[in-house]
């Protein structure tokens, strides 16, 4: 007997392709198109073919600032997943006190990330922000605005404070799924708290981890708003990472040929990243299945 199929339920995914189509592809397409041309205004189009992806990969300015943002997501993801997993840790198990740290931690992620930016920024500032006005009261030359290692270390306490949350929460998630079974048979057994978070909770909680490193560094590497508002990319291009300098270029600058070049480039990389961490998780849950 041939089995009928009901493609009804396409109908349901329609509305989302169509948003997608409009959201996504119809912009990328866009971008492609203006990456193979050149334009002198009044609509008026002269095709360039790869010209703008040898010169932006020629371009020192792009390379610099990719080391610059891979520096940056480097040292975000060194900070906020083991700091993450600390806060998790530490946080109770159950009861009141429970939902209350759970509350505490998501407040940080529902603040837009203008007023991060801006909350930082008035934050650091040394004639009227709290920590700008004490660290210059106690002797440290602390300006943002001027000073490279003060303006890194800015933006990146900015985004571990920002971030974190959602690290502490995944990890606190993964916690929560292992089976009271385990911490009895380490009771048993007499296992230290090393071993029981080395044998126990740090495998269990792999799966979680791997999401919360995919997400971080795809939200870092992207990063544009926050570092924006507190430094404009400064001082000089200390703190202007690709988003910043791809925004340059196409607004700043309004080379529309080369920015839809780097930005594809720019979009290339991310993707090529995320397909690596998936491939590892994907592969990371085969051999737990095993």
């Amino acid at each position: 007997m041939e089995k009928t199929v009901n493609h009804k339920a396409w109908f349901l995914v329609l509305p989302v392709l169509v948003l997608v189509a409009f959201s996504a592809v119809i912009p990328l397409m866009t971008v492609v198109n203006y990456s193979v041309q050149d334009t002198f205004g009044q609509n008026q189009f002269f095709w360039a073919g790869l010209n703008w992806f040898r010169e932006t990969l020629a371009s020192e300015r792009m390379w610099d600032a990719l080391g610059r943002q891979l520096v940056f997501s480097g040292i975000i993801l060194a900070i906020e997943v083991p700091l993450g997993i600390l806060v998790a840790l530490s946080m109770p198990k159950k009861g009141v006190w429970a939902s209350v740290c759970l509350v505490l931690m998501a407040l940080p992620l529902l603040i837009p990330w203008n007023v991060v930016g801006t909350i930082w920024q008035i934050f650091g500032r040394e004639d009227i922000g709290l920590l700008g006005y004490t660290l210059n009261a106690l002797g440290v030359d602390y300006n943002y605005t001027q000073g490279f290692f003060a303006a890194w270390t800015t933006v990146i306490v900015m985004d571990v404070w920002h971030w974190t949350s959602l690290v502490a929460l995944l990890a606190y998630a993964g916690l929560q799924s292992i089976p009271n079974a385990y911490y009895q048979a380490a009771r048993i057994d007499q296992a230290s708290r090393w071993a029981v978070f080395r044998y126990i909770e740090l495998p269990k909680m792999q799966g979680v981890l791997m999401i919360a490193v995919l997400l971080r560094f795809m939200d870092s590497f992207m990063i544009y708003t926050e570092p924006f508002v507190v430094t404009g990319g400064g001082p000089g291009n200390a703190t202007t990472f690709l988003s910043i300098d791809l925004v340059k270029m196409a607004l700043g600058q309004f080379d529309l040929g080369p920015a839809a070049a780097f930005s594809l480039m720019y979009f290339l990389v991310i993707l090529l990243v995320s397909y690596v961490f998936y491939t590892v998780m994907v592969n990371m849950e085969k051999r737990e299945g095993k």
